[in-house]
């Protein structure tokens, strides 16, 4: 007997041997979807508190996949929510309509269930699930269809939710049962992957999606304007504010494009009050368009939520919008059709906007960022004149706010176009040619990195556009950015040398980036990696680096299961998983210190996460996934503090000052190894091994490469230095890449090779004490 059979008969007519049958989550991960839609009614039916285990396992299964039903799986479904009424006094109507829109077969009659549900829940006064119960009443006939869209408008307010009914009203059955997918019901499976895009072909609900917008955007002008009564946080009802987020959802999923110029002035109207409050008009429906913004994102609702973000009065708002933010870019990243698009802004193609105002000409050009200066008679001034502080005051505070809104762009398309890499993102060459090389903003960013073209198949060839780009391309050539993991690293280091000889800065780390390949460790664990385990990091630094770089974990603490989380990142465009496993380590000290466990990846498998071996996660994705753990581990280890005194945590700083360099600390030592000849203290320092070694006039001093941290020769006596974690002057020293570490050490060798200069009392005695 197979697993599927076995577990059926557990469910509804268990055998003496099934007493103690419990399937491992190895074995369910075994059953097939079709197996899974047979076993979902029965598990739902169980009513033996012997198989209560099972019916959760199969359930939580279910949550986790996408079920296919057969057409009489879906009556079994249908019989077992009737049969449950009794007992329960409540159906889940949602499975019922989740094993309809999977049932590829034609579907079963099942209009006497239908009508016996949805009788039960009406005079029961349960509405819980709209969709469901509008859909599925449609199954019994016209007449209970009419009776539950009545209930529902008069259980419902706000004539936006209520045009959405009665828009819902008049679709199919069958169209309306795609609804019951954005049901919150903890039950159902993962929402079906085309989802919005059959939603989309639903020419009634695209029309009113735009209506319901439009319409959103007339009554918050109207509260601008006094016409409507202010009230805070209650400019359109919760269920209008649902009903504008799917509304919002589904154009940007068309990317519909008279959406951008809707948003600018729906969204400013919502977040700030029209009276001097610090609240307002509809804080719900803000959060609720950023939400949209997650699952189907533009640059120009980022750049409009962006720049709203700098307007909002309530001091909570801009904190929830930044985290909100983050999980947006990482989301643009993998939309690449969308991602790339950015507006010129009135720049003209030499990257240059020019303002007179009055005797004086205001100038905004964009480099690494944009900067705004003056002018007067061709001659550029130092600061902003007092005459157009005086009688520009308006036109001065819309240059300021544009030059932050091109640094949003800016800072947004790095994400973007980085967040790429896993999605392994190409661009016709004659379109990146011409919307981004030669863009007036996007353009000197995109120009400092360096990018593939196919001139051929499977022949790529790596440009600098700073530097030229090739002849004869056409312009459907796909075009890639150039990543140092496909390359050999005879050409990874001349486009080091190249960018360090001609002093570029790269948008983010590109040339200098690290790889990581599997190891021989990782190839005989195979299902999981210990790299990056056993660290002790400050576990609050830890949480806030996850929500940076758009990661999802729980908060850990001394409360039950706060004790161990996994956080996770979805990469290469949803298809692939990582998995960090930390625990609480120490929760009594003056910051929380967590420690780090394995890393695991799954594969998306039809809707569902599947645990997938490290040899089967493509390599630039397992890199681009570990590079993000070992930045955390880089960044909150507790081996970059000053010396740990006591305990484990003393134990594992030596240890750390001892081991042996990663992959980022290795490219930060090529970093130093390019940066440094060409300064003025090449003479008195040398890299050895783990340590940048200064000779100071006092002393000799070994910085280490990993953390920073500073001890004395000939005793290797530590030397604490507190100073401000300054970084190194542009002006004098050329970095290729930022990176506060970096900086951090090169500020401390220009100060220690000077040591006989230093005058800080918490570091001359120490210095002193044994030189």
């Amino acid at each position: 007997m197979n697993l599927a059979a076995r577990l059926l008969r557990a469910l509804t007519d268990p055998a003496p041997e099934d007493a103690e049958f419990y399937p491992s989550l190895h074995d369910l991960a075994r059953l097939s979807d079709e197996d899974l839609g047979t076993l979902a009614p029965a598990a739902y039916a169980a009513s033996d508190p012997r198989t209560y285990g099972l019916r959760f396992a199969v359930e939580d299964e279910c949550k986790e996949r996408q079920p296919r039903y057969t057409p009489d799986a879906c009556r079994r479904m249908f019989d077992a929510l009737v049969a449950g009424l009794e007992k329960r006094e409540w159906a889940d109507l949602t499975l019922g309509a989740s094993s309809l829109v999977r049932c590829p077969g034609s579907w079963p009659d099942v209009a006497a269930q239908a009508r016996t549900l949805v009788t039960f829940l009406l005079a029961d006064d349960r509405t819980d699930h709209p969709f469901a119960l509008l859909a599925i009443a449609g199954l019994a006939g016209d007449d209970l269809a009419d009776a539950v869209a009545e209930r529902l408008r008069r259980d419902e307010s706000g004539p936006i939710r209520l045009e959405e009914i009665g828009t819902l009203t008049g679709l199919t059955t069958l169209e309306r049962m795609l609804f019951t997918e954005l049901d919150h019901s903890l039950t159902q499976p993962p929402q079906l992957p085309d989802l919005w895009d059959r939603i989309s072909e639903l020419t009634p609900y695209a029309r009113l999606a735009r209506r319901a917008l439009e319409s959103a955007a007339a009554r918050a002008r109207a509260i601008q304007a006094g016409e409507i009564p202010y009230r805070a946080d209650g400019a359109f009802t919760s269920g209008e504010v649902e009903a504008l987020g799917r509304a919002a959802r589904l154009a940007l999923h068309r990317d519909e494009p008279w959406l951008p110029a809707l948003f600018e002035t729906l969204l400013p109207d919502i977040a700030v009050a029209p009276t001097q409050a610090k609240t307002l008009p509809s804080q719900a429906l803000l959060y609720e368009i950023a939400r949209a913004a997650q699952d189907f994102p533009t640059p120009e609702l980022v750049t409009t939520l962006r720049t709203v973000r700098r307007t909002v009065r309530h001091a909570g708002v801009p904190k929830q919008l930044d985290k909100m933010l983050k999980k947006i870019d990482m989301a643009l990243a993998e939309r690449t059709d969308v991602a790339l698009r950015l507006p010129g802004l009135g720049f003209g193609p030499d990257g240059t906007l020019r303002r007179t105002l009055g005797d004086h000409t205001a100038v905004v050009t964009v480099a690494d960022k944009a900067e705004l200066t003056f002018e007067k008679d061709c001659k550029a001034l130092k600061s902003v004149p007092a005459a157009v502080r005086r009688d520009h005051k308006d036109e001065l505070k819309e240059l300021r706010e544009l030059v932050k809104r091109v640094d949003a762009q800016i800072a947004t398309l790095a994400r973007a176009l980085e967040g790429g890499y896993t999605a392994d993102a190409a661009h016709p060459f004659g379109r990146w040619r011409d919307t981004l090389v030669n863009h007036p903003i996007a353009g000197p960013a995109v120009r400092r990195l360096i990018w593939e073209v196919e001139v051929a198949p499977g022949e790529w060839r790596s440009v600098l556009p700073e530097v030229g780009l090739p002849d004869a391309v056409a312009d459907d050539a796909p075009v890639r950015l150039w990543h140092p993991l496909r390359s050999d690293p005879d050409t990874v280091r001349a486009w080091r040398d190249l960018l360090v000889d001609r002093r570029i800065r790269q948008p983010f780390k590109q040339a200098f980036r690290e790889i990581y390949l599997l190891t021989p460790a990782e190839r005989e664990t195979a299902a999981y990696s210990t790299r990056f385990a056993a660290h002790l990091v400050h576990y609050r630094r830890l949480f806030a680096l996850f929500r940076a770089r758009g990661w999802t974990s729980r908060l850990l603490g001394p409360w039950d299961g706060g004790d161990t989380d996994e956080a996770t990142r979805t990469l290469a465009a949803g298809e692939w998983q990582i998995r960090f496993f930390h625990v609480l380590a120490d929760w009594e000290g003056e910051e929380p210190i967590a420690g780090t466990d394995r890393v695991r990846f799954a594969r998306r498998v039809g809707g569902a996460w599947r645990d997938a071996p490290l040899a089967d996660v493509p390599p630039l994705v397992f890199s681009e996934a570990m590079r993000d753990v070992d930045l955390f581990i880089a960044v909150t280890s507790i081996a970059t503090d000053d010396m740990w005194e006591d305990g484990e945590a003393h134990a594992y700083w030596v240890r750390e000052w001892y081991a042996d360099l990663g992959e980022s600390t290795e490219t930060r030592k090529d970093a130093l190894a390019r940066v440094l000849p060409r300064t003025k203290i090449a003479d008195r320092c040398t890299i050895d091994g783990r340590y940048l070694t200064v000779r100071g006039r006092l002393r000799t001093y070994k910085i280490h490469l990993r953390s920073a941290n500073v001890v004395m020769e000939p005793d290797d006596a530590f030397l604490c230095i507190v100073a401000e974690r300054r970084k190194a002057a542009p002006g004098r020293v050329f970095l290729p890449f930022e990176e506060e570490l970096l900086s951090l050490i090169l500020s401390k060798a220009f100060l220690l090779a000077a040591d006989d200069e230093i005058t800080d009392e918490s570091i001359l005695p120490q210095i002193k004490r044994g030189a």
